[in-house]
């Protein structure tokens, strides 16, 4: 018998932000890099939505690691090759990539 499918399934495949604690929609894709770590065109991403982007921008950045950022829409039509990760950012999940 098929059934609707549960809203705990439908979030997990939609992309959410990845500060610490937030469950919003992602809407920013943060490209970034560490340089000590990993090739100069290797991209790494966190998503963002509209409340943590300047945050998670601003963590990145005065590391030296952010290299752009760009609408999730916009990542996705152009970028989808990319290599990168799209886990949870600086607070996320024990065992959860950091820069």
């Amino acid at each position: 018998m098929n059934s609707p499918e549960s809203a705990a399934e439908s979030a997990v495949a939609a992309p959410i932000c990845s500060a610490k604690g937030c469950r919003a929609d992602a809407v920013w894709v943060l490209a970034w890099n560490n340089p000590k770590l990993h090739t100069p065109e290797r991209r790494k991403t966190w998503l963002a939505c509209e409340e943590h982007r300047e945050h998670l921008s601003s963590f990145l950045g005065v590391r030296g690691f952010l290299k752009d950022v760009v609408t999730l829409a916009e990542w996705e039509s152009g970028r989808s090759g990319t290599e990168g990760s799209q886990g949870p950012g600086p607070d996320g999940p024990p065992g959860t990539e950091r820069p």
